[in-house]
C-alpha cells in the first residue's frame, strides 16, 4: 500500500468531528481508496490513536467484535444508536 493513500485515510478519520459519523465507504470515497476494505485494515493496524470509533459500515453498524466499546464511545459524544444501529442521516459527516 501506498504511504500517501495510508496517511491520506488517517486524515480524513482524523478530521470526523466528535459527535459525528462516516462509514468506511464515505472515508474511502475521501481519501481516494479503492475500497472500504482498505480503510477497516489502516484503521486496525494503525489507528489506535485517531478517532476510529467514529467509522461505521455501511448500514451503520460497528463491526460486531467492537460494537459495545464503539457505541459507548460514540454515546459518550452524543452519538446515541437505536439497539446496535446509529442513524446516518442524523450523525454523518459530509466532510
Amino acid at each position: 500500500m501506498d504511504e500517501e493513500l495510508h496517511e491520506r485515510v488517517r486524515d480524513v478519520v482524523r478530521a470526523i468531528p466528535s459527535g459525528a459519523v462516516a462509514t468506511y465507504g464515505d472515508v474511502a470515497a475521501a481519501a481516494g481508496a479503492r475500497t472500504p476494505r482498505l480503510v477497516g485494515r489502516i484503521l486496525s493496524e494503525d489507528g489506535h490513536d485517531l478517532p476510529w470509533h467514529r467509522v461505521l459500515r455501511a448500514d451503520g453498524t460497528p463491526a460486531p467484535h467492537l460494537a459495545r466499546r464503539q457505541l459507548e464511545l460514540l454515546r459518550a459524544e452524543g452519538v446515541l444508536a437505536d439497539g446496535q444501529r446509529v442513524s446516518l442521516a442524523r450523525y454523518r459527516w459530509r466532510g
